[in-house]
């Protein structure tokens, strides 16, 4: 078993207060408004990066890059 998958597997949903059984139940309506309340801004790749591989981002101090990779991937280093 890789590292990725034992670590994946650690992770457990919150339980409802005063539930000793089963995940916190979030109605899907909730969810929805929730979205509708706060639209997720949307940046495209091309837009975002203007030609170039890489970008950075300044953020709480600190300077991360995203870049893209040689197979088209996204990754983000500080």
């Amino acid at each position: 078993m890789n590292r990725r998958s034992f670590i994946d597997m650690k992770v457990q949903l919150p339980r409802a207060a005063g539930s000793s059984s089963g995940p916190l139940a979030v109605p899907p309506h909730a969810e929805a408004r929730k979205r509708a309340q706060h639209p997720l801004k949307t940046y495209g790749s091309g837009e975002l990066f203007d030609g170039s591989t890489e970008v950075g981002i300044e953020h709480a101090g600190s300077l991360y890059r995203l870049k893209i990779t040689r197979q088209g991937k996204l990754i983000l280093n500080k």
